[in-house]
Order: C-alpha cells, then sequence, then structure tokens
C-alpha cells in the first residue's frame, strides 16, 4: 500500500475512534510526554504531583494504567494505546470524574496519527536520543515525530540540555517552560520564571538532595530516586506544577515521597549480602543512563543480565549495548529479550559481538580469552572480566544470581516489569524477570534452611 495510503488510513481511524467515544480529551486536561527516555517515570512524577495537589488523574504508560486509585499493568507490549484504545480509556477516565489524563506519547504513536484527535493541555519533550531510528528512518525523521507533538498545545515543557531544543522551542505556545541542570543562557529568550533549574545536587545511594532555582526562588528538595536522568525527570514535572499553579511545597512532598516505578531501577530486596535491580532500560542512552547510576553505589562487582528487542529494531544499536556492558560492568550475561520474529541467538550475538570486540583504543589492553563456546574471559590489565552466553533468559538471571557474593550487584536490564515475552507468530508468553528472581531467592532460602 502507498505510503500516503497508509497515513490516511491511521488518519480516518484516530477521527473515527474519536467520534465514536465523542471526543473524550476535550473534556480532560491532557498531558502529553513524550521522548527517548523518561516518559514513563516522568508520568509517574506528575500523577503524583496532582494527585497530592487535590486532582483526579488517569494515567496510561509503557507498564501501567490508572484511573484514579484503580492500577493495572500494561501487558500490552505497547507504550502508548492505539487509537481505539486510547480513547476508549480516556471515555472511562471522564466517566471515573478524571481531572487530568497524563499519556506516554510515542514517536510510533505519533508517526500513527494516535495523537491526531486528543487535545492535549500540554506538551512535555524530555530528550531525544538514538532509538527506533530504522522505523523512523534516521534521528531527524524521528526527532520530527516528537515536534509533532508540538504544534497545538497551550504548554510547552522543554529539556534545554538536550542537544535537539532548539527546534522545540521554535513551536507558538500560551505558556513556553524549560528546564536544565547546565545552564544554557535561555532566560532571555524564555523569560526568567519561565526556566527551572537544579543546582547544588548531592547524590546519595537511591536518591538525591538539590536545590530546586525558579524565578529568584530557591528551596531544597529530596528526590527519593536515583540518577541524574531521574533530576531532569522532577524538573519537568515541577515546570508543569508551576504553570498549573501548583505550590513548591506540593511538589516537594511528592519528589519525597515518590516510589520508583515498577522496573525502573526497581530493586528486589535480598538479605544475602548483594543487591539485585530490574531495569527497562533498552536504548543506548538509558542504559548508560542505568550504568553510571549503579557505579555510584557501593560494590564489589557488577554483573549484568542484558540482551536486545527483536523484530528489526534499531540493530545498529546492540553491539554498542554489548559495548556499555564490558565498560561498565563485571560479570556479563548476554541473552534473549523480546526477539518477536527474529532468530533470538542471532540477535544475542551481535551484542556479544560488542562485548567482544575490542574498540581501536583497547586493542592494546584487551586481551580475550575462549574459555568455552560459550564463556570468555577478558584481560585488561585492570581488572578480569568473565562473559557469557546463555540463550535462555530464565537461566541467565539464575546463574547469574548464583555467581552473585556480598558486597555485588546483580543489574537486569531491557524488560523492566514486562509481565510477557514477545516471541515469534505474534506470540506473547508469560515471563517476569523480577518474578525470577523472587523464586530463585526462596528456593535458595529453602535450601540454606
Amino acid at each position: 500500500m502507498p505510503p500516503f495510503l497508509i497515513s490516511f488510513y491511521h488518519a480516518a481511524m484516530a477521527v473515527m475512534s474519536a467520534f465514536i467515544y465523542r471526543f473524550p480529551s476535550h473534556k480532560l486536561k491532557v498531558i502529553g510526554i513524550t521522548g527517548t527516555n523518561g516518559k514513563t517515570t516522568t508520568c509517574h512524577l506528575i500523577t503524583e504531583i496532582l494527585e497530592r495537589a487535590g486532582f483526579k488523574v488517569g494515567m496510561t504508560t509503557s507498564i501501567d494504567f490508572k484511573i484514579k486509585d484503580k492500577i493495572w499493568p500494561n501487558n500490552t507490549k505497547q507504550s502508548m494505546l492505539g487509537r481505539f484504545k486510547l480513547n476508549q480509556f480516556l471515555r472511562q477516565m471522564v466517566k471515573a470524574g478524571c481531572d487530568y489524563a497524563v499519556i506516554e506519547t510515542t514517536s510510533e504513536g505519533i508517526k500513527q496519527y494516535r495523537h491526531l484527535t486528543i487535545k492535549y493541555h500540554a506538551a512535555i519533550i524530555t530528550n531525544v536520543t538514538k532509538d527506533h531510528l530504522e522505523s523512523h528512518g534516521g534521528i531527524d525523521k524521528y526527532r520530527q515525530a516528537k515536534e509533532k507533538l508540538f504544534h497545538k498545545p497551550n504548554i510547552h515543557i522543554i529539556n534545554l540540555d538536550m542537544p535537539f531544543f532548539k527546534h522545540f522551542l521554535k513551536y507558538p505556545s500560551e505558556a513556553k517552560w524549560g528546564y536544565e541542570i547546565y545552564r544554557n543562557n535561555l532566560e532571555i529568550a524564555l523569560g526568567e520564571d519561565k526556566v527551572v533549574r537544579a543546582e547544588n545536587i548531592v547524590y546519595h545511594n537511591l536518591h538525591s538532595h538539590f536545590d530546586i532555582a525558579w524565578a529568584r526562588r530557591r528551596t531544597r528538595a529530596k528526590l527519593n530516586l536515583a540518577g541524574e536522568f531521574n533530576i531532569y525527570n522532577a524538573l519537568a514535572s515541577t515546570c508543569l506544577a508551576l504553570v498549573e499553579k501548583i505550590d513548591l511545597t506540593v511538589v516537594k512532598q511528592a519528589l519525597a515521597k515518590i516510589k520508583p516505578p515498577a522496573g525502573r531501577l526497581d530493586e528486589v530486596l535480598t538479605d544475602r549480602g548483594f543487591r539485585v535491580f530490574v531495569d527497562y532500560a533498552h536504548s543506548e542512552d538509558a542504559l548508560l543512563q542505568v550504568y553510571r547510576t549503579i557505579t555510584e553505589l557501593p560494590h564489589q562487582r557488577i554483573i549484568s543480565v542484558l540482551g536486545a528487542t527483536g523484530g528489526g529494531r534499531d540493530k545498529a544499536k546492540r553491539p554498542v549495548l554489548g559495548i556499555l556492558a564490558r565498560d561498565f560492568t563485571d560479570i556479563i550475561f548476554v541473552t534473549n529479550e523480546d526477539p518477536y520474529d527474529e532468530n533470538p541467538i542471532s540477535i544475542i550475538d551481535q551484542v556479544l559481538a560488542g562485548v567482544l570486540n575490542p574498540l581501536p583504543a583497547d586493542k592494546a589492553k584487551f586481551d580475550l580469552i575462549k574459555v568455552s563456546d560459550n564463556h570468555w574471559q577478558i584481560k585488561t590489565g585492570r581488572k578480569d572480566k568473565e562473559v557469557f552466553k546463555v540463550i535462555d533468559r530464565k537461566q541467565a538471571i539464575i546463574k547469574a544470581l548464583s555467581l552473585a557474593s556480598l558486597g555485588d550487584i546483580v543489574i537486569i536490564t531491557g524488560k523492566g516489569a514486562e509481565e510477557v515475552m514477545a516471541v515469534a507468530r505474534n506470540k506473547k508468553i508469560p515471563f517476569s524477570d523480577r518474578m525470577v528472581v523472587e523464586e530463585y531467592l526462596k528456593q535458595s532460602d529453602a535450601e540454606i534452611v
């Protein structure tokens, strides 16, 4: 089918779905969050702030759905619902008496016009990094897809520290706000009272303290989430709160009390003397940020379990994920993730290629020893590393946990809180990283007793 007919079909379905459900977004204040990373956490932060301010909120993210007090997991494997499901969901929010709808709005969703008939009150961009590039045809088209969210909303909130921020500033709006950690001197362009900044940041174990600096005001805040990337998410949420006239005291309470969204640097508690985290990170930038945060925690060794998504998604990033695992962790398990119709072994081997092949700068200090067909040792001159290829994801996680000892950290990435694995023929089979960890720990406890 010609591309223009495909576009017409998607647009027509968007209009039809809105008509069937009586344009529910017109009865809500819809907050759309787009960006490569940080969308889900920002949705949760905004929802927490709005609810503490006394509003009734509905939310849809890649991991969960929420209508007022009812919360349930998103097992659709869609970060943004399809047109009919989304409008149906918004209609349910209206019936429940919600004031706001917070929607994770993806570039893939925008490309398919899922956003077309949604009346967005505010648009927020978290960042633009490499992801879904094959689907969109390059970084520029990927960015342009996200820009479409900014064509109509009254409120624009933009990360001023991302390289592409000027592209998002160009669209007219009634209120244009920015947030940053590193000064870009845009107060003159936006107005000093339209830029929110984090200053005097102090990172702790799994939280941080920083000053919220805004319009010559300054207040010390605690964020109950780890890492610089979550400070950006908190700043975006703070901007939205200030635009909506919510007092900073409410914002501070929400930031201090927020619980990490399921599968976002989510710790599985254990009394074994080592720590276990599961995280959704599956893009280059997200994995980099997670590894940076993990390495700041006290540890002896870091044991990583990772793979890459199939279905033709961003094949170029697969070896890069492997390079990051090699550079930041000590024992690496490369395994299956969500292969869809691709050969799982082929995907694993592409990630593994990044782990095992040194970059030019590394070659002088990189010795690779093949122990077996699925086990390698890397001699770097500083700290020896172990690399394992384990096709079965459950077995990879179990093996990683079995090697963990006092002071180690096990970080399992790629699926986060997902409860299914996408395999061939459009099938979804039950699978949970967290459940595998919990079952292993229970069995080991029984053996110890």
